[in-house]
């Protein structure tokens, strides 16, 4: 590869802080808000105009129940359903068979929700930077540095909590991370977009009376009666519209109703070989994704109920990545952790979505079901070999089929939460955050509403 020679130069420090968090998505906006009190000063980072991250991009979020219908993330997560609750702005939480629940966001409200309560805990919020290197101390991280159009800056910190997605400053820090399956496969993105002008009825009758034709992977047609819903099926119909010369990248029509009455959200562009980390791929997927929302849009006009006058109303401002980089961390959450229900001493939080791997090629997924909720241990978020970082969401110490688990935004909003809270208490011990009192994270988190499995 062709190279240059960029001079030395002198970065000016921009800030100093007692917390920064970077990435301003569903862990950093928990991470932020936990660490933040006490005379801290927090900083939180983020590279686009707004916070919310996936929050915003019109998903729903899965999973606040598990599989026995037990309430398994609480704490901060609820707290921000409940605020968008009392601003009209979000749904309970609704059991589904595949998914374990369903709770609607409205996802521009996200991010005003997400600004109030930065503001409320004094949170200083610091847009439109890229993460470009870490300032490091032998094996202790010291601070980042920022690209933006004012040039590279430095903010110096005590702590830094990665809250990227894609484990951004752990590998500037020189962590080992890894990628996708044993054959470097990774989870492919979906843009999402919007749909207005759908005959909502249409479409639940025909799930509900023509189960024969309109068919639902694993999900009882009793789940479409009423309320809002997912559907994830429709196989047949995808098989007849691809018999007519429509390019259908899925197996599954997956639709998601919105908060509006006559709204669907579509989540059915997938583009296979996708990896966030690489400009020219990640800007690959969002053009072939763009392409292949026309044939997607007229498969739903032409061949599912309730369509046929639909228009598309928006697109998500970016794709949704489910996967790139995985840190190598103190311990790593496997499959057979979530699957057997595994406990640890260290949890610091509770999930219960199933193993959803989407393939990283062709257009199916497979999913493995679990019977009780798990734990994620503390060390899950510190990375081996590096000081003064912790990494939340699902760039944490997750393999491959774990990953797959704990991508979805509850998860990563409950392991957010208790990074910040770590993060906070190791200060106030004076130690090093990889060895926090975990028993005493554990104490605040139970005091302000997390559930722990017990």
């Amino acid at each position: 590869m062709k190279t240059i020679h960029e001079p030395a130069r002198e970065i000016p420090v921009r800030a100093e802080a007692d917390i920064v968090v970077v990435g301003g998505g569903p862990s950093g906006i928990m991470a932020a808000y936990s660490a933040a009190g006490e005379g801290k000063k927090v900083m939180l980072l983020e590279s686009r105009g707004y916070l919310g991250g996936n929050l915003t991009i019109g998903l729903p979020i899965l999973a606040f129940l598990d599989v026995n219908g037990k309430q398994c993330v609480r704490g901060l997560a609820q707290q921000f359903i409940d605020r968008l609750a009392a601003r009209g702005a979000a749904t309970g939480h609704k059991r589904c068979k595949l998914h374990m629940s369903l709770t609607i966001i409205d996802s521009e409200e996200a991010k005003n929700v997400a600004l109030d309560m930065m503001k409320e805990k004094g949170v200083e919020v610091l847009m439109y930077v890229f993460c470009a290197g870490v300032v490091k101390d032998g094996d202790a991280v010291k601070g980042v540095i920022v690209e933006s159009k004012n040039g590279r800056e430095a903010i110096l910190a005590k702590t830094v909590i990665d809250c990227t997605g894609d484990a951004d400053v752990a590998w500037r820090a020189g962590v080992v991370t890894h990628k996708g399956d044993k054959d470097g496969g990774l989870q492919p993105p979906t843009l999402m977009y919007n749909m207005r002008g759908v005959d909502i009825q249409k479409l639940r009758d025909a799930i509900v009376l023509h189960p024969e034709d309109f068919d639902m992977d694993t999900m009882p047609k009793e789940q479409f009666k009423e309320g809002k819903f997912i559907t994830v099926g429709l196989r047949q119909r995808i098989k007849l519209a691809q018999e007519a010369g429509l390019n259908i990248p899925v197996a599954r029509t997956i639709l998601i109703t919105g908060l509006n009455p006559d709204e669907i959200w579509v989540n059915m562009t997938r583009v296979s070989g996708v990896d966030s980390t690489r400009p020219e791929s990640y800007t690959r997927g969002e053009i072939v994704a763009r392409d292949q929302m026309k044939d997607i849009t007229a498969y739903l006009k032409r061949f599912v109920p309730g369509f046929e006058n639909a228009w598309v109303d928006k697109v998500a401002p970016f794709m949704g990545i489910r996967e790139s980089r995985e840190i190598e961390a103190e311990y790593m959450l496997t499959g057979d952790d979530i699957v057997y229900s595994r406990r640890f001493d260290d949890v610091i939080a509770c999930a219960g979505y199933p193993l959803d791997i989407h393939h990283s090629t062709g257009g199916d997924c497979t999913m493995v079901f679990t019977k009780d909720n798990h734990d994620i241990p503390y060390r899950c978020l510190v990375p081996k070999g590096v000081k003064n970082l912790l990494v939340a969401g699902r760039c944490s110490g997750y393999t491959h089929e774990a990953m797959a688990a704990t991508r979805v935004m509850s998860t990563c909003m409950a392991v957010g939460e208790a990074a910040g809270r770590a993060a906070r208490i190791a200060l106030d011990e004076g130690v090093e955050v990889g060895k926090v009192n975990v028993k005493a994270v554990q104490k605040e988190l139970r005091e302000t509403g997390a559930y722990l499995g017990d």
